[in-house]
């Protein structure tokens, strides 16, 4: 049914989609906007889900090689005295019931490897965003004038998907939540064998591993007017927001520097309601449920969005409806991650108990520990 593809947006849920449909015998090819196919940021935290997602699409190995996979979490007082720890996971444990960490440059890199192996075609420097499209097929207009002629149009472009606001011009935009998000990498203490999360103080301060040696910092600021932060501020505000910190922190403190890689970003959610396609044209990942990092489950989501697009792709004859099982498959969970990541993230900037947001956030994590 489905022989040719294009693939709008060169991200996790993109290469995730490619490699998907590239397994079914669909040619692809994978366009992205930025002609060096950069990651951008420092690292990244991935539940279970999300290692299952990987483990899926057959690059486990390679992360659990060059980032880290581990189970539990440890949590601490601002002053870092530790008030509880998850118990041990068995060594056979399924990746669903891990979690773990890797830079985003280490994880795109690998998932690039894996898509060029896979026999995609790769164009870098194409930003798309001119499609027509009849009952057979969608006609790609690229920058360099070339057209092109697919069976089916996947955009994994991102939150601000341009694609989104061609085909649904009234869906609302990406909100913000009033919060932001800080993220630097440091050298890892040897105690740090889980993630680890910093609960009481004036922001929430989280800690994972990322490899051998390093880790990522997390830091959530209630930042309601949405300031911007130039360049050459961002580290002193950083340093600033961990001073009251203890544990091994002030040494993170001490050495922030051009290798913390310091990284800001304003939080925002997008869920686009059903249906998540039009025509022969469908969207994935952020384009349709962006999330706030609360979940840590961004990334899974985009993963699990390419894989079971191919499936149902493969378990249908007609494309319209093999396009809304997709949508109807996926749209509750995708709801559940970003409403409750969202909840999660104005139980924090309202300083609520700490303990509840706790709790939503394990009962979401359960039941997304069911299959996908």
């Amino acid at each position: 049914m489905i022989e040719t593809a294009l693939i709008a947006g060169g991200g996790v849920g993109g290469m995730s989609a490619a490699l998907a449909l590239a397994r079914l015998g669909v040619k692809v090819e994978l366009a992205d906007a930025d002609p060096h196919w950069r990651a951008y940021g420092a690292g990244i935290s991935v539940t279970g889900l999300s290692l299952r997602a990987f483990d899926d699409l057959g690059i486990l190995d390679e992360i659990r090689a060059k980032g880290f996979v581990g189970a539990g979490i440890r949590l601490r007082t601002v002053a870092g005295d530790v008030l509880m720890e998850t118990p041990p996971v068995p060594e056979d444990a399924p990746p669903v019931a891990r979690s773990g960490g890797i830079m985003r440059t280490v994880l795109h890199e690998i998932l690039q490897d894996k898509v060029r192996a896979a026999g995609v075609t790769v164009t870098l420097g194409a930003e798309m965003t001119h499609f027509e499209q009849d009952g057979t097929g969608v006609t790609a207009s690229f920058p360099d004038g070339r057209n092109a002629r697919y069976d089916l149009v996947v955009a994994a472009d991102g939150i601000f998907s341009k694609t989104r606001a061609a085909l649904f011009p009234d869906s609302a935009k990406p909100q913000f939540t009033g919060q932001g998000c800080w993220r630097i990498v440091a050298d890892r203490p040897a105690s740090l064998d889980r993630p680890e999360m910093f609960l009481g103080g004036s922001v929430k301060l989280g800690f994972n591993p990322v490899s051998r040696d390093k880790m990522y910092a997390f830091i959530l600021e209630h930042v309601p007017h949405n300031p911007w932060f130039a360049p050459e501020e961002q580290l002193g505000h950083v340093a600033q927001l961990l001073a009251p910190f203890g544990a091994y922190v002030p040494d993170v403190r001490a050495g922030l520097g051009e290798g913390s890689l310091v990284n800001y970003r304003p939080l925002e959610w997008q869920l686009l309601p059903a249906p998540w396609h039009k025509g022969r044209i469908v969207m994935i990942g952020d384009a349709v449920h962006a999330t706030t990092p609360h979940m840590a489950s961004g990334a899974g989501m985009a993963a699990e969005d390419g894989l079971v697009l191919a499936e149902e792709l493969a378990a249908h004859d007609d494309v319209e409806q093999a396009l809304a099982a997709f949508t109807a498959r996926r749209f509750e969970r995708a709801r559940l991650v970003v409403e409750n990541s969202v909840r999660i993230g104005e139980i924090e900037m309202a300083g609520g108990d700490q303990r509840d947001a706790n709790a939503m956030l394990g009962q979401t994590m359960h039941k997304l520990q069911q299959p996908y």
